[in-house]
């Protein structure tokens, strides 16, 4: 089997989520912040937020900032930034493998707002292992969704079932073997190795 571009998630694969429940639970009561009645606002307002159609101070504005505060926008976003961490080295190990044998272009492939994938691709220097960033926030979409998946597609410039897709979602991976794309649900770098060895990919 034919792999020219592979594909992976990030948050989940690589790194913590972003801005995920977790995330959200560890740093808004800090500032004295209701979880229950921000999270009554977040989707409405994520919709736009992990799409790119509005940025960040917008998003906050409406889930935190409605109402008069002791804290400002400035003094949130780093605590929120810094909820992102390396999750499974290993992930990183395979990523430079995968680059050291030259035999594909690597791409990411993920939900993420504008700014937190902008941060977290500097942050964690991804450049060095991610030829180009496929990302909700740049892309306007989101998976699984099928235009997502679509524009990865044209944007590498390869016959869909050349590409392979690593998500920790399986609803994802079915998304993209929907539109023809190969795919390897997540669940363990070791279990990655022995998936990739599958497409004859072996490191």
């Amino acid at each position: 089997m034919t792999i020219e571009t592979i594909f992976f998630d990030i948050g989940g694969v690589l790194l913590t989520n972003g801005w995920d429940q977790n995330q959200r639970a560890s740093v808004l009561p800090k500032f004295g912040v209701d979880l229950a009645e921000y999270e009554k606002r977040h989707d409405a307002a994520n919709y736009y937020w992990e799409r790119g159609l509005k940025d960040a101070r917008w998003f906050f504005d409406q889930t935190i900032f409605y109402e008069p505060r002791k804290f400002t926008f400035e003094d949130l976003w780093p605590a929120v930034e810094g909820q992102s961490r390396l999750l499974f080295p290993e992930t990183g190990e395979i990523l430079g493998l995968l680059r050291g044998l030259r035999q594909f272009r690597i791409a990411t492939l993920n939900n993420e707002s504008r700014e937190l994938n902008d941060f977290r691709v500097k942050q964690f220097n991804l450049r060095d292992y991610f030829d180009f960033f496929i990302c909700s926030g740049y892309a306007g979409e989101m998976k699984p969704g099928r235009a997502i998946y679509r524009t990865a597609i044209e944007v590498s410039g390869a016959p869909a079932n050349e590409t392979l897709f690593i998500d920790d979602k399986p609803e994802n991976c079915d998304a993209a073997r929907a539109v023809g794309m190969q795919a390897i649900h997540f669940t363990s770098p070791a279990a990655l190795r022995s998936s990739l060895t599958e497409f004859g990919i072996t490191l």
